[in-house]
């Protein structure tokens, strides 16, 4: 049951970032300000919503399970799973309500594209942390499966 939680968060969580990060893109490339405005009122809620909890969740069930394991795939993403946190917590997630108050104001100024060229930043370096701890944790579920057979 744990390790099927620790997956369908991991997962939601890679999805939620790799959501976010794609609509900014493609808003701020071919979108009207209305569309900027909306994309960043629906990244800070319901986004953040799901996305916080599912982080969290995977943190959560992630140490449970690798609470005293050595195995190399293990440690290496318990020594990203910091960095992630530390990420969403400093950068994105207050990056997220400062985009969009300033969007809800129409204030689409330098200090509006430089916080949001370092959101893009976290998010992609964040998308990359997460895909790789799901290439390990994949790698480890098929060296466990092995061993059962």
């Amino acid at each position: 049951m744990l390790p099927r939680l620790h997956r369908f968060a991991a997962l939601v969580a890679t999805l939620c970032i790799a959501l976010f990060f794609t609509s900014t893109l493609v808003v701020e490339l071919v979108g009207t300000t209305e569309s900027i405005v909306r994309i960043k009122s629906l990244i800070l809620s319901p986004g953040l919503w799901i996305l916080i909890p599912a982080i969290a969740l995977t943190g959560i069930t992630g140490a449970i399970m690798g609470q005293h394991s050595q195995n190399t795939f293990v440690v290496r993403k318990k020594k990203r799973m910091p960095f992630i946190a530390l990420n969403g917590v400093v950068i994105l997630i207050p990056a997220a309500y400062f985009l969009h108050h300033w969007a809800s104001l129409g204030e689409f100024t330098a200090t509006f594209y430089l916080v949001q060229g370092i959101e893009l930043l976290a998010g992609a370096i964040n998308l990359t942390l997460m895909t790789l701890n799901i290439r390990d944790g994949r790698k480890l579920h098929a060296k466990a499966s092995k061993r059962m057979i």
